[in-house]
């Protein structure tokens, strides 16, 4: 866990330098809850940076079930893709403002937009491990660490996703979410503010959960 918490500091501080560049002002685009920002097979042009709100990223599979890939918040960017085509669907998951990532005057994307691509793919990496190879009440811990280190480390949490989101991403059902983060809460390493608010009480014990 401890190269994990390097990966997300390093993310966080890629994603302060891109938001220092990004300080002029621009246009924000408003997405109000559950609003399509992109589809799947779609051109890709454009990568967005986050002002406020939160956004999943998912693709649905042959038999239509959805498999959630990845979940933005406030201060992130995302809409990296190896081709120029869309190989997932994007969407708000809260009222959500959205601000366009700039190339430079060569028609690139900076040196710092790059790290932040290549730190997505090791992060979707790490989450194949996760679905793949962890206990279900594991793999809640790991995602409750991943967004407490993406949110600077704060006791109280915030959680725009649902527990039917936190599901899909994780591979389990809302009701395997719902008993495990009633157990975590039961054995008082949280304590459950209400469905999109979590306070980690044991830090310490959370992460060796997540080991």
């Amino acid at each position: 866990m401890q190269a994990s918490a390097s990966i997300a500091t390093s993310h966080l501080q890629a994603h302060a330098v891109l938001a220092k560049q990004c300080n002029r002002p621009r246009p924000i685009t408003m997405h109000s809850a559950e609003a399509e920002i992109y589809a799947q097979s779609e051109l890709a042009k454009t990568l967005y940076h986050i002002e406020f709100g939160a956004v999943r990223i998912y693709r649905l599979l042959a038999d239509g079930r959805r498999q959630v890939v990845a979940f933005h918040i406030a201060g992130e960017t995302f809409g990296f893709e190896a081709g120029n085509v869309r190989s997932f669907f994007a969407e708000s998951i809260v009222p959500t403002g959205l601000t366009v990532v700039d190339l430079d005057q060569d028609g690139r994307y900076s040196p710092q937009v790059m790290d932040l691509a290549l730190r997505e793919m090791i992060r979707a990496q790490q989450h194949l491990l996760v679905v793949g190879r962890q206990s279900a009440l594991e793999k809640v811990a790991v995602f409750l660490v991943d967004l407490a280190e993406r949110q600077g480390d704060l006791d109280v949490i915030d959680i725009p996703m649902t527990r039917t989101d936190i599901g899909d991403y994780l591979g389990m059902t809302i009701e395997t979410v719902s008993r495990n983060l009633s157990k975590l809460r039961d054995d008082g390493i949280l304590r459950l503010h209400s469905s999109r608010s979590i306070e980690i009480l044991k830090p310490v014990h959370l992460r060796r959960l997540s080991n």
